[in-house]
C-alpha cells in the first residue's frame, strides 16, 4: 500500500526570519547599537565628559579609538553614551505617540461618523507641526532640554499612529468575526480590546520600529540646533554642531558620530522593513 507523502509544515517565523536578508541585517546592526549603549553604562575607553587639553584634537589612536575632540574628550566614548540618549528619546517619544495616537484610533475607528471626523482632523492640525518646529516652540517657552525633545517628537508621532490605527481598524471591523461578536451582544470596548487590537498589533509594531528611526533623527537635528540634549550629556547631534568649527583641520569629528547615526537608522529601517514582510502573510507564503 503507497503512502500519500504529507507536505511539510510551514517553517515558523523564527526560520523565516533567518532567510530574511533585511530582517537579519536591520537586526544585527539594532542590536550592536543597543548593546554599545548598554555597555556604556558600566565601561567606555575614557570616562565620556573627562577633558584632556593637551590631547584635543588628537587622530584615531591605540590611545584613542576614534580621537579627540576640540575639548580633549573622547570621541569614541562619547558616541557610546550619546547611544543612550538617542535610544531613550526614541523610546519614550515612540511610546508617547503610540499610546495616544493608537487609543485616538481606535476610538474613532469604534464610534465612526462625526466623531472619527473630528478625530482626524485633529490629527491632521497637528500633523502639520513637523518636530522640529514644535520643538522650537516649547523651546521658546520652557527653554531646550531633551524632556521638551521627547514631547516634541513624542507629539508628532500621535497623528502618525491615529492615521494607521484608524486604517486598520476599519479592516477589521468589517471581517466576519466582529460582525458575529456584536451579534452576540458584546459592546465596542470590548470587542475593540478582545478582536481589533490583537489584528492590528502586528502593524503597530512594524510602524513603531520605523517612528523609532525618524525620532533617531529628529533628535539629533534638535541637539545639532541647540534645541535638544544640553551639555554635558553627550549626544550624536551636538556632537556634529561642535565639529563644524573643526571639519578641515579634524573632518573624523563629524565622521563618527554621522556614520551611529546612519547605521542606526539603517538598522531600524531595515528591521521594519523586514518584519513587515514577515508578519504580512501575503508576503510570508512568497519566502
Amino acid at each position: 500500500m503507497t503512502v500519500a507523502a504529507t507536505p511539510s509544515a510551514a517553517p515558523g517565523f523564527a526560520a523565516r526570519a533567518l532567510r530574511h536578508p533585511s530582517f537579519v541585517a536591520g537586526a544585527v546592526l539594532t542590536g550592536l547599537i543597543v548593546l554599545m549603549a548598554l555597555v556604556s553604562y558600566v565601561w567606555t575607553p575614557h570616562p565620556p565628559l573627562e577633558m584632556t587639553v593637551s590631547q584635543r584634537l588628537k587622530p584615531p589612536s591605540e590611545a584613542w579609538w576614534l580621537g579627540t575632540d576640540a575639548f580633549g574628550r573622547d570621541v569614541a566614548s562619547l558616541i557610546m553614551a550619546g547611544a543612550r540618549n538617542s535610544i531613550l528619546v526614541g523610546v519614550v517619544a515612540v511610546g508617547i505617540g503610540m499610546t495616544a495616537g493608537v487609543a485616538f484610533g481606535l476610538y474613532a475607528s469604534a464610534k465612526r461618523g462625526w466623531t472619527e471626523e473630528i478625530v482626524m482632523r485633529l490629527s491632521d492640525f497637528v500633523f502639520a507641526f513637523p518636530a522640529i518646529l514644535s520643538a522650537v516652540m516649547l523651546t521658546a517657552l520652557a527653554g531646550a532640554g531633551t524632556a521638551n525633545s521627547i514631547i516634541a517628537i513624542g507629539i508628532f508621532n500621535v497623528p502618525v499612529f491615529a492615521r494607521i490605527t484608524r486604517a486598520a481598524a476599519n479592516s477589521v471591523w468589517a471581517r466576519e468575526f466582529v460582525l458575529a461578536a456584536r451579534a452576540a451582544g458584546k459592546g465596542g470596548f470590548r470587542i475593540t480590546v478582545e478582536h481589533v487590537l490583537p489584528n492590528i498589533v502586528s502593524i503597530l509594531v512594524v510602524q513603531a520600529t520605523i517612528q523609532f528611526a525618524i525620532a533617531i533623527l529628529a533628535e539629533a537635528a534638535l541637539s545639532y540646533l541647540g534645541l535638544g540634549t544640553r551639555p554635558p550629556d553627550p549626544s550624536w547631534g551636538r556632537m556634529l554642531n561642535e565639529a563644524q568649527a573643526h571639519i578641515f583641520r579634524s573632518p573624523t569629528l563629524a565622521v563618527f558620530p554621522g556614520i551611529a547615526i546612519a547605521l542606526s537608522v539603517l538598522g531600524l529601517n531595515l528591521l521594519g522593513d523586514g518584519l513587515r514582510d514577515l508578519i504580512d502573510p501575503r508576503l510570508a507564503r512568497k519566502r
